[in-house]
């Protein structure tokens, strides 16, 4: 291929490009215009364009000199105090290059970050504001401490609605030349539940099939059962057909593969189909939360699953 061709269609996006999100794309847009950005915090579930937005929102105010005034590091892989005296420091604390009016710094996965690393970096945000802008990316603000979120801008993201990112999806099929088919859309929609990065990684993987991307192959790619298949599982132990039940969770745990984790999480998910009562879906959803931990703790799925099915058909109805 060639290199400018290359470049033009894999070239990183810019804010305007981002989908969703669109009060918090608001916001940092006016930042660039006025040149005035503070230092931020971006926090929310994963594949909700945080880092995207970041990086999007340097590139389009430094432009030609976004690599001379611009760095990304990623808190998970140097979680210490080291990395805040050394690597950010050194960042920080040199002057902008060009006309840029200050430097960005990209901290990914900051949660990730020790509390005397979040107390260092507090020093410094502090020492060279003038010079350097600090944007904090993490999954759960409540692991970031006061100081640091007091003197950020904190900007919460949100899952992507599914209308969003089905059109992302069509969209990246059309480019490539794959075969969606509205199943294997929903499908997917279904599994990543407002994940943008995670529904493309399911529409490759899916791809790597050569064949048209349905449900069928979605479900199959992705090891997790279809909802349909839960739901049928469920009903007959709800109606105490505990045979058939119990085949239904084998067939799923030996021949499809699926993961019990995965499953009693799909189970949870599917459990509102039944026909219970207010108290009794309480009790269930209970039990599903005890079963997930003893999975969690290296319990035999199989028998805990079995046993979560046996307590929808007898147990359910207990008030106690």
């Amino acid at each position: 291929m060639d290199l400018d061709l290359w470049t033009e269609k894999y070239r990183p996006p810019t804010l305007k490009e981002i989908l969703g999100q669109q009060p918090i794309i608001e916001s940092l847009m006016k930042f660039v215009e006025s040149k005035a950005v503070p230092h931020c915090l971006f926090t929310g579930p994963p594949g909700t364009s945080k880092t995207t937005a970041a990086t999007a929102m340097a590139k389009d105010l430094f432009g030609a000199s976004h690599e001379r005034n611009f760095m990304e590091l990623n808190a998970s892989d140097e979680r210490g105090i080291d990395v805040v005296r050394n690597q950010i420091k050194n960042f920080a604390r040199t002057m902008p290059s060009g006309d840029a009016p200050f430097k960005i710094l990209v901290l990914d996965e900051a949660d990730h970050l020790t509390a005397d690393a979040q107390h260092a970096l507090r020093r410094t945000m502090e020492s060279y504001a003038q010079s350097c802008r600090m944007v904090l990316i993490c999954n759960y603000s409540s692991r970031i401490i006061p100081p640091i979120q007091s003197r950020c801008a904190i900007f919460r993201f949100s899952r992507l609605d599914d209308d969003e990112i089905s059109s992302r999806l069509e969209y990246i099929a059309k480019q490539e030349k794959l075969k969606l088919d509205s199943n294997g859309t929903k499908a997917i929609l279904y599994l990543t539940e407002g994940d943008m990065r995670a529904a493309i990684n399911l529409l490759q993987a899916a791809s790597s099939t050569g064949q048209v991307i349905t449900e069928k192959i979605v479900y199959a790619i992705s090891g997790r059962a279809s909802p349909e298949t839960i739901k049928t599982m469920l009903a007959h132990a709800h109606e105490r057909k505990y045979t058939d039940s119990l085949q239904l969770l084998k067939s799923l745990l030996h021949h499809e593969g699926i993961s019990p984790n995965d499953l009693v999480k799909q189970i949870h998910k599917e459990v509102q189909s039944l026909n219970l009562s207010n108290r009794q879906q309480m009790n269930v959803l209970e039990q599903i939360a005890e079963v997930e931990f003893r999975i969690g703790e290296g319990a035999n799925g199989e028998i805990q699953l079995g046993a979560l099915l046996a307590y929808i058909g007898s147990g359910s109805d207990t008030s106690e």
